[in-house]
């Protein structure tokens, strides 16, 4: 699978520990930033992801700032992103289980680095079940906004 990544300067070193995760899984990462510790603002590497997303179909993204909150803010900002913050497997599973999550999202500041690979794999391992979630997800997205 096609996994964008991104990060501000408080995600960077948990996004690298992630994207070698997810070469060691079989994945395809591919780095959208921050590539340093330097100070970024963390909205512009979250709509990045999300655009990534949207225009590559049967991708998903792993967003991380320091909490993790802003940057999915700012990726849910996106129609059809559907961006979940989770610092536990069975959230990220459910996120995709029951949500149709296509962004994963954490807090380097939150979560230590084996329990973010857990929640990566649940994330990653996970498939939308549809029926009556996808009714529920349906619902997510306004009209006219």
């Amino acid at each position: 699978m096609k996994v964008f990544l991104g990060s501000d300067h408080a995600g960077f070193a948990l996004k690298e520990v992630l994207e070698a995760a997810l070469g060691e899984l079989g994945h395809e990462a591919v780095d959208l930033g921050a590539h340093s510790t330097e100070s970024v603002d963390y909205p512009d590497f979250g709509h990045r992801v999300a655009e990534a997303v949207l225009e590559n179909e049967g991708s998903v993204g792993v967003l991380v700032c320091g909490s993790g909150i802003g940057i999915s803010m700012s990726a849910n900002r996106h129609a059809g992103i559907r961006a979940a913050l989770c610092h536990e497997p069975w959230s990220a599973e459910m996120a995709r289980r029951h949500n149709d999550a296509n962004v994963l999202c954490m807090g380097e500041r939150v979560i230590g680095q084996g329990l973010a690979r857990a929640v990566l794999e649940a994330f990653l391992a996970a498939e939308f079940e549809g029926g009556r979630h996808a009714r529920r997800v349906g619902k997510i997205e306004l009209s006219g906004e």
